[in-house]
This record gives structure tokens, C-alpha cells and sequence, in this order.
């Protein structure tokens, strides 16, 4: 099975997380966390800064990887690392997806999220609301 290398932006802005919905392919109308392809010679950061400014048109700062997701859909096993990301400059314009949407933590469970990202949404609140000993 095919592997894809991707990687995805967690960006949050006071206690709120940015999500888009997918506006093409087969994956269309699924939410999911922005990001895309690294390319050969590519770090998985500076994939994530190309990314967001390709597709939002926005500058960010990429911070501590959340978590890496292992996934395997029908066609491809899916390989994406998630960064928590903040907005440097610019704003979140959206040129190739759908809609958008910030999310506090309590709404995480509002969207229907593409499979992988449903675990990056686990993992979010997971850290966010560490259960208690």
C-alpha cells in the first residue's frame, strides 16, 4: 500500500482551534485540520509554513508536534504529523477549502472529520484536558 507523507496545523487562537472542510477529491466535505504534502528535501515544518500560505495565505509559527497519526485508508496508509501552530501574520483566507470554522475545545465534536483527523481532534483534547489521577 501506497504511503502519503503529510503534515497538519493545529492552529490556535485564544483557547480556539482552526478547522476547514475539504473542498475537492474524495476525501470533499470532510473536516480536517489545514496541511498537506511534504516535499522531497523537505522538512515537516517548513511543509506546514509552505502549506498554510498556499492554501490560507497566512504566515505561522509551528510549534510542539502534538501527535503523529498512522493511518490507513482504503487507497493509501496515511502518515501525518500534527503541530500546534499559532497565526504569525496575515489572515486565514481560504483558497482551496470549503469552509472554516474555530472551535473551542467543547465543539471538537461538532464537525464529521476525515477518519485521521478525528484522532488529531482525540489527541487535542486529550492534552488539553489530561484525565486526573
Amino acid at each position: 500500500m501506497k504511503t502519503v507523507s503529510v503534515v497538519a496545523a493545529v492552529i490556535e487562537s485564544e483557547g480556539r482551534f482552526f478547522a476547514t472542510q475539504r473542498g475537492y477529491g474524495p476525501q470533499k466535505d470532510g473536516w480536517e485540520f489545514p496541511g498537506g504534502k511534504i516535499e522531497p528535501g523537505e522538512t515537516p515544518e517548513a511543509a506546514l509554513m509552505r502549506e498554510i500560505r498556499e492554501e490560507l495565505d497566512a504566515d505561522i509559527i509551528v510549534g510542539e508536534k502534538l501527535v503523529q497519526v498512522e493511518y490507513d485508508y482504503p487507497d493509501f496508509h496515511l502518515s501525518m504529523g500534527c503541530y500546534r501552530c499559532a497565526l504569525a501574520s496575515g489572515h486565514l483566507t481560504l483558497k482551496e477549502h470549503e469552509a472554516a470554522r474555530w472551535l473551542a475545545l467543547s465543539e471538537l465534536d461538532d464537525l464529521a472529520w476525515l477518519p485521521a483527523d478525528r484522532i488529531v481532534a482525540d489527541a487535542l483534547r486529550l492534552k488539553m484536558n489530561p484525565p486526573r489521577e
